[in-house]
């Protein structure tokens, strides 16, 4: 059924059930980083029945092609919209990723990956930095020191592994046979 099969009192409840839930969700994308209109534009996507064009988002949300073209970007770069084709389309249309579990495995994914590998770089290079001062210093109160900040860097590189392979779990999905998409009712 679409929107327009409703009367006009429906249609506005309905409409009002939609706005609560895109507020909600413009509310909480910044769990994605993305801004609170780019929320309110997968909001709309997400409810639209059908792929919708920049100007078409753009006339829905009162905004600029250039705004729409932003937050459409921030959305197909997080896997969150997808581009599709329409036959007899010359314009560009999108629509929501529905699979919210393969939307937050990519989002995840992606964003923990760059972070793990980020960081595991620095760890490693600082603790290979440290080895080499600890060998050259003399000192025993900065050895302390140093072998105190190496222990701390080496525990952060444990977590960092860890989150490796926790990555590897959402990205192979084996994540859902520890944590099942859907649990059973509860009898």
């Amino acid at each position: 059924m679409s929107l327009e099969q409703l009367n006009e009192q429906e249609q506005a409840a309905l409409q009002k059930v939609r706005k609560r839930v895109i507020e909600a969700i413009g509310r909480n994308m910044d769990l994605y980083g993305v801004t609170l209109s780019t929320g309110h534009l997968y909001g709309l996507l997400f409810f639209a029945d059908k792929p919708m064009t920049l100007d078409e988002m753009g006339q829905e949300m009162k905004m600029s092609k250039t705004s729409m073209s932003t937050g459409v970007r921030t959305l197909l770069d997080l896997k969150m919209v997808n581009k599709v084709w329409e036959k007899g389309s010359r314009k560009d249309l999108y629509e929501v990723e529905y699979d919210w579990y393969q939307t937050f495995n990519d989002f995840f994914a992606i964003k923990w990956r760059k972070a793990v590998e980020t960081n595991l770089n620095v760890l490693r290079r600082s603790i290979l930095e440290l080895d080499k001062w600890i060998a050259e210093t003399e000192v025993e109160a900065v050895k302390r020191v140093l072998i105190e900040d190496q222990r701390k860097m080496r525990e952060a590189v444990e977590y960092y592994l860890w989150l490796d392979r926790l990555i590897d779990t959402l990205e192979s999905g084996e994540i859902y046979n520890l944590v099942p998409r859907q649990v059973e009712p509860k009898a």
